[in-house]
Formats: structure tokens, C-alpha cells, sequence
């Protein structure tokens, strides 16, 4: 997601912003986690968003996504 709402352009959707409060918000939802558990995730693994998707994931039962 572009850190400026008002410019148009390509944005980097493979890294999580954590300091960017709509980027926080959309992939907490995209994750189903709450904010402080992206926050989290991000912290022990970068900001890689397939990295994040992949952490979260180990941590349900059976190392799969929770469910949409």
C-alpha cells in the first residue's frame, strides 16, 4: 500500500507498513488477527508480507490459515 493516500502509483503489497494505521488495519483484517498480533508477527519475522501470512499460520492448529 502507497504511505500516501493522495498519490497515485504502484504500491508494495509484499511488505506490511506497521507505522501506517490503514496498513496495519488492512492486512490485520486480510490476516484475520487482531492489530498488536500483525504488530507482533512483523516483529518476529520482517515485513514480508508472505512471511507474516506464513508465521500467523504455524501458529493455528495444524499450521493452516484460520478460516475466511
Amino acid at each position: 500500500m502507497s504511505d500516501d493516500l493522495s498519490k497515485r502509483g504502484s504500491s508494495d503489497r509484499a511488505r506490511i507498513n506497521i507505522n501506517q494505521d490503514h496498513e496495519v488495519r488492512h492486512w490485520a483484517e486480510k490476516f484475520q488477527v487482531s492489530r498488536e498480533e500483525l504488530r507482533n508477527a512483523v516483529h518476529a519475522v520482517g515485513d514480508r508480507a508472505e512471511r507474516v501470512r506464513e508465521h500467523l499460520g504455524r501458529r493455528t492448529s495444524g499450521g493452516r490459515e484460520r478460516p475466511r
